[in-house]
């Protein structure tokens, strides 16, 4: 037998796949009724009408490649993001984005920084380009923000071996967020000669008045690069369509790496339809706001704590019961995503779902309760 791990470089050998929560089209087959899937952080409002007509026109051309450059997408985002083309990389998700600049940018004998609680992706691209990771820690538990981003943490895990900053606003599985002053003193403090990426999945969901998008500072910082998707207030996770932005010298050595036709022709056809469906981007989000809100409410007056947030999510505390909670509510048809691959075994993270689905899930937690 060939021991294929061997073959692999020392970072891929002791990597561990991306952990999806459960196995979720197994379950569907299985279950004796629709099931209510609130642990994807999927937009349950739907896509723009105007980007499902794209993507099914897209298909008539199926047997064609798709747009290797994204042109028109290109053009779209940078007309509305007011950036140059130049500056904006497209990519089979942001995921997929993620992965590459620490592939690109970092190596062994390398380092990269990211936060506790952050987002799984940033320690697994650290893992896959063989560089070493620092985990800043992440605020405490009695904090405005729990187990957020600590941004004077995470400065002070920079050290001269440091070639790359993952950080998310808002964050990935918390739900928290920081403010813009907090994050220009942190940027001005950064060398110059290191990526401080910031991950920006859910920047359309946030309407907290410290919160600013980190896209303006990217003219006075080189080093900055902000990554975007489409799969969640844009609701197209299934065509998989994400963006980074950044200097276009920066953008030019990512493009090397890049794979040809990463995005394929319905996507960019949907992604560019729902840029221009304001209307109905603003009617979800809308809906998520208070859905958010009114969710975050009950499970309060349940007595559960809950993280604040400015995304399509809730972070709650179930404590000793969180297994058993989830095995229950798992039961009932419910699926919320385990967080114990975070280090947070005590939490279930909970999609904001519509109101009928949010009255069903409450109904059979407290089944699940009592």
């Amino acid at each position: 037998m060939i021991d294929f791990v061997s073959f692999a470089h020392t970072g891929i050998r002791g990597l561990r796949a991306y952990d999806p929560g459960h196995d979720l089209v197994a379950l569907r087959r299985a279950a004796p009724q629709p099931l209510l899937e609130l642990g994807s952080n999927e937009n349950p409002h739907g896509a723009s009408p105007l980007a499902v007509r794209a993507a099914i026109a897209a298909l008539e051309s199926a047997h064609v490649y798709p747009d290797p450059l994204g042109g028109d997408l290109k053009r779209a985002l940078a007309d509305r993001l007011g950036v140059d083309t130049a500056g904006i990389l497209l990519g089979n998700g942001s995921h997929e984005l993620l992965m590459q600049f620490a592939q690109v940018f970092a190596g062994p004998g390398d380092e990269v920084v990211a936060s506790q609680y952050g987002f799984a992706v940033y320690a697994l691209a650290a893992q896959a380009a063989g560089t070493t990771l620092r985990l800043a820690p992440a605020l405490p538990r009695d904090h405005a923000m729990p187990r957020g981003h600590d941004l004077a943490a995470l400065g002070a895990a920079i050290t001269p071996r440091t070639r790359l900053a993952y950080i998310a606003n808002p964050n990935n599985p918390t739900g928290t967020w920081y403010s813009a002053a907090d994050f220009e003193a942190f940027l001005a403090a950064v060398p110059a000669q290191m990526l401080v990426v910031v991950d920006e999945a859910y920047a359309e969901f946030v309407d907290a008045p410290d919160y600013a998008s980190a896209l303006p500072l990217l003219a006075k910082h080189p080093n900055l690069v902000v990554t975007r998707t489409f799969s969640k207030a844009h609701a197209l996770a299934g065509l998989r369509v994400g963006y980074a932005l950044a200097h276009p010298d920066c953008i030019a050595v990512m493009e090397r790496v890049r794979e040809s036709f990463n995005v394929n022709a319905p996507g960019l056809a949907a992604a560019q339809a729902s840029l221009d469906d304001a209307a109905h981007l603003a009617a979800s989000l809308a809906a998520n706001r208070a859905q958010r809100q009114a969710l975050a409410d009950a499970l309060r007056g349940r007595g559960l704590a809950v993280s604040p947030s400015q995304t399509n999510f809730l972070l709650v505390e179930f404590g000793d019961d969180t297994a058993r909670i989830e095995a229950a509510l798992l039961a009932r048809g419910v699926i919320l995503r385990p967080m114990g691959g975070y280090g947070l075994g005590d939490c279930l993270r909970i999609t904001v779902g519509t109101a009928v689905d949010n009255a069903r899930l409450l109904a059979a937690l407290d089944e699940a309760m009592a």
